[in-house]
């Protein structure tokens, strides 16, 4: 029991990290009211790998948003975006639907707190957050998931 939940640990450390530090290597577009965050291509793990890597997807977003330049607002509500659009992912029917969650979230949510802090315009910050979110999300993540399914089964696998 003890080796699994170390297995366990190690894997949300690494998907963790890696959001993480693609966040944060890639922040001048990671951050603000026109963003591609990189790191929301992991956004799909869950759907692949299960409810525990939005757990990972959470660690790594609170993090990223620790070290960016939004504040505790970013890092309490941002972050708990990040983990229900990964919680609701794992439960999508498809790898289609799973990317709506993590694109519709943050596209309302994280314009609104923009709005709240940065007293960006709300609907229009909705559609760039949107915008880089479909291209995070499907135009990076889903082939970035169809070349990795053979390592995430293996991942998966305890």
């Amino acid at each position: 029991m003890k080796r699994i939940e170390t297995k366990k640990i190690t894997k949300i450390a690494v998907i963790a990290a890696l959001y993480a530090v693609i966040t944060l290597l890639l922040a001048p577009i990671s951050y603000g009211q026109l963003q591609v965050r990189i790191s929301e291509a992991l956004t799909l793990l869950p759907f692949y790998l299960g409810g525990w890597s939005a757990i990972a997807l959470w660690i790594g977003c609170m993090i990223a948003n620790y070290l960016g330049p939004n504040g505790l607002v970013d890092v309490i509500f941002g972050s708990l975006i990040t983990l229900l659009a990964g919680l609701l992912t794992a439960r999508a029917g498809n790898k289609y639907e799973a990317g709506i969650y993590p694109v519709l979230l943050n596209a309302f949510g994280i314009s609104l707190i923009l709005y709240l802090i940065a007293d960006l315009p709300y609907w229009i910050t909705v559609l760039y957050i949107g915008l880089g979110q479909f291209i995070s999300v499907y135009i990076i993540g889903l082939p970035l998931m169809g070349v990795l399914k053979k390592s995430l089964s293996i991942f998966n696998n305890n």
